[in-house]
């Protein structure tokens, strides 16, 4: 039996991309879809916002940034400790310290950091590594989408609309 078995694949790759790869914008592709299935959970919206606000902040836009890191410690704070096999409270406190830095950034300008993910159950652990085996790094990563639910929804439209139009 898979290790798999006891977490998603798309929570195995968000963790692949965030920790391994540094790629928010996958991070987000791949969470999105799970945040969908899973009714739109506050849990998967919090960590899709960190990884979209250290996407945001690497990519220049400090605004977007903190936007996005302080929804997503609001989101977070009220989970335990531990949630999810990963080490939930250090995460959060480390946002909101990235936060707090970004909130006097004109002022006082920090150099962008990557953040890490602390996976504090050995099943996932394993499954993360499973998964990264079978998951190659984005080279050169992407900045736009071009897979899922939500960008076939997306291509669909455009499609329809360029019908109409001509």
């Amino acid at each position: 039996m898979s290790m798999r078995a006891d977490y998603h694949q798309l929570y195995l790759a968000y963790l692949v991309y965030f920790n391994r790869d540094r790629d928010y914008f996958e991070c987000h592709e791949v969470l999105e879809e799970l945040w969908i299935e899973k009714e739109h959970a506050p849990i998967y919206k919090g960590l899709l916002q960190i990884a979209v606000g250290l996407y945001h902040f690497r990519n220049g836009n400090v605004r977007g940034a903190k936007m996005m890191l302080e929804s997503a410690v609001e989101l977070l704070k009220p989970y335990p400790e531990q949630a999810m096999g990963i080490h939930l409270g250090k995460l959060v406190r480390e946002t909101e310290a990235y936060r707090d830095q970004l909130r006097t950034y004109p002022e006082n300008p920090i150099a962008y950091y990557d953040l890490d993910i602390e996976i504090v159950d050995e099943k996932l652990l394993a499954a993360v590594e499973e998964a990264g085996r079978q998951i190659k790094p984005n080279i050169p990563q992407r900045r736009s989408p071009t897979r899922g639910k939500i960008y076939e929804q997306r291509m669909a439209s455009l499609k329809s609309q360029q019908e109409v139009s001509e």
